[in-house]
């Protein structure tokens, strides 16, 4: 099975790669590489990227600064991010777009449902920024939102590790991971920390299937498009 469209979730440290904050160009070339050929090949990428790298709102709040404002800094945040990567993959010879969720036309198209079907179907790579646009919702839920406002197959989320495991891998040697899980464990069990427990719920109140894997191996991203069984499906 190949799906024909798909919501790839990008953190904003795996943008950060080598580096501890801001974005690594090396990183960011060669996701834009993995991604063409997914693209070229037919399917249909949109990208929700997250703003870790340089702002995380949540982690600002306090000390005067509201925990909106904070969002709102971190949905900036998100927008550096597209703003860079849609330069970088375009460079890379991908058609691509970024779409705001947050109003700045001056630099990114405004996020419309028609506009981003319309550009998808055009074989245009579509960049989100600003999140959801809202505050109290993290990139994770609102690339889950995002994938059904769009008709995705599916959300592959990107991690560090090579998919879901009953407790943190790199902590404990005898981490199990899974193939294959289910909804409601994964919003039940306290120790497995895949993506905030509302992403996850509305991914199960919609059935929209969630791909964890790790994008940084070759391929790795077309073997998930493709239907091979890398990382864990949450279904």
């Amino acid at each position: 099975m190949t799906y024909k469209r798909v919501l790839l979730k990008l953190s904003g440290e795996q943008l950060a790669g080598q580096y501890e904050t801001g974005i690594d160009p090396d990183f960011a070339h060669w996701i834009a590489k993995e991604i063409k050929k997914v693209a070229d090949a037919g399917t249909q990428v949109v990208i929700m990227v997250g703003g870790g790298n340089l702002v995380r709102g949540a982690n600002v709040a306090g000390n005067g600064i509201r925990r909106v404002t904070a969002d709102h800094m971190g949905m900036l945040a998100t927008m550096i991010n597209a703003l860079a990567l849609t330069d970088i993959m375009e460079s890379e010879g991908v058609k691509t777009r970024c779409l705001s969720n947050i109003f700045a036309e001056q630099v990114a198209e405004p996020f419309v449902h028609r506009l981003a079907n319309k550009h998808l179907e055009k074989g245009r790579v579509v960049v989100a920024a600003g999140g959801i646009g809202r505050p109290y919702m993290t990139t994770d839920t609102a690339a889950v939102a995002l994938a059904l406002e769009l008709d995705c197959e599916a959300v592959l989320k990107a991690t560090k590790v090579d998919g879901v495991y009953d407790k943190d891998p790199n902590k404990h040697d005898d981490a199990v991971k899974f193939d294959n899980l289910g909804f409601e464990q994964a919003v039940a069990d306290a120790d497995i920390k895949i993506m905030d427990k509302a992403a996850i719920g509305l991914a199960m109140e919609q059935g929209m299937k969630v791909v964890v894997f790790n994008p940084m191996e070759d391929d790795a991203i077309a073997k998930v498009v493709e239907g091979n069984d890398i990382g864990t499906t949450i279904s």
